[in-house]
């Protein structure tokens, strides 16, 4: 553990460079080789059900593995519905459009997001509508939210429309950003008390909660990644999930090209997608679900770590989970103090010189090129923590590899 500095003033930034990194080879003395952000892991399942997958030839959109995973993944998220997608932007876009999120509206969320979450807003032709957020979750901000809407928000016949644009504002969608629930509770009371759907992105929240309820079952539905860096892997893969029978109907139908049941007919109701996840990917997920639990455990102990090894430290500390949220710590946190930001690029450059693969933040969606035009509330929180986040390496299994 870093005790705390005697002096006030701020020792520099190779100093601290030098200080993370001595406290990342304490934590990992063992490690061979680098250590990447994320790693995939794969049990002695994994091979046998992919193998089994392909000696059915079901390999496709249509088999009993897609059938297995989605029954496995609504049953440990406590929903009634899973729907599995090829990844979990589909996964994103079809929930918004199926909560009705039409073109040219508007969809408000955090611009501290990867770039999937706009463009799904984007592929519906509506339009991303940025909120700031806070440093406790790096979620949205409930109460900023509540401000900026009392500031450009008109609700007429039910709707609520952005003064400014015209536009009806359709949805807001709450990020669990790196797996840290956002304060949900406060942003479904200004979303119910302005009349818009909620739609969770929780990509990176697989085994997160919120008092007690899994992240992406907390609004009408919600989205999941299966990408090769997340918690459980399909390779690539994602998935609606909601306790709403019709819309999960809908949302399954939209992503099987929306084909209507026949025995050999072809015949397409609707504009549809074809989103749905292979059976090959699905025997991947299959093998892993199971091990969900053992492997938050892994990552919540490798977070305990990182918080203790940081403790007291006067210019970072580690992200921690809030008030009633239990993380599943998809990434670890390095969030630098103002007067350290300047620091961030030499951390990140001494720590991979090291062999420790950190990363920074996503660039804000607003200083984008493509989103600059979006409309967006004023977003000072956002742009500071963008320059002062670092993430560690976070694999789960590295929790066996502590010092």
């Amino acid at each position: 553990m870093i005790s705390r500095a005697e002096q006030k003033t701020f020792v520099g930034a190779e100093q601290l460079a030098n200080d993370v990194t001595a406290c990342l080879e304490a934590l990992f003395p063992s490690r061979e080789g680098p250590l990447p952000l994320h790693e995939p892991e794969f049990n002695e399942q994994a091979e046998a059900k992919v193998v089994e997958c392909i000696r059915s030839t079901f390999v496709s959109s249509v088999g009993a593995f897609v059938s297995e995973f989605e029954e496995k993944l609504a049953h440990i998220c406590g929903v009634a519905h899973a729907v599995a997608m090829v990844n979990g932007t589909a996964a994103l876009e079809v929930a918004l459009r199926v909560a009705g999120v039409e073109p040219n509206t508007e969809v408000l969320l955090p611009s501290l997001t990867f770039v999937a979450t706009p463009n799904a807003v984007s592929h519906l032709n509506a339009v991303p509508h940025f909120v700031d957020v806070n440093e406790q979750t790096l979620g949205i901000d409930p109460e900023e939210l509540r401000r900026h809407l009392d500031q450009i928000g008109e609700l007429k016949a039910g709707q609520l429309f952005n003064r400014k644009t015209g536009r009806i504002i359709s949805a807001i969608v709450p990020v669990h950003v790196f797996g840290h629930p956002a304060a949900m509770d406060e942003l479904l009371d200004a979303a119910g008390a302005f009349g818009v759907a909620v739609v969770e992105d929780a990509a990176e929240a697989l085994g997160s909660r919120y008092k007690g309820r899994h992240c992406a079952t907390l609004g009408r539905l919600g989205a999941i990644s299966f990408n090769g860096n997340k918690i459980i892997t399909t390779g690539g893969g994602g998935a609606v999930v909601t306790d709403d029978a019709g819309l999960a109907a809908t949302a399954r139908h939209l992503s099987t090209t929306a084909k209507l049941p026949h025995a050999w007919a072809f015949a397409h109701d609707m504009v549809g997608y074809n989103y749905r996840m292979p059976n090959i990917n699905a025997a991947l997920g299959v093998s892993q679900l199971e091990e969900l639990p053992d492997r938050v455990a892994k990552k919540r102990r490798l977070a305990a770590a990182y918080i203790n090894q940081f403790s007291g430290h006067p210019d970072l500390r580690i992200l921690c989970e809030s008030e009633h949220a239990m993380s599943n710590y998809w990434l670890n946190t390095l969030i630098l103090e103002p007067h350290a930001t300047d620091s961030r690029d030499v951390i990140l450059q001494y720590l991979n010189s090291a062999g420790f693969m950190a990363r920074p933040v996503w660039q804000p969606m607003h200083t984008l090129d493509i989103y600059a035009d979006a409309p967006r509330a004023s977003l000072p929180h956002t742009e500071a923590l963008a320059e002062r986040l670092i993430n560690l390496p976070s694999s789960a299994k590295l929790a066996e590899c502590l010092s």
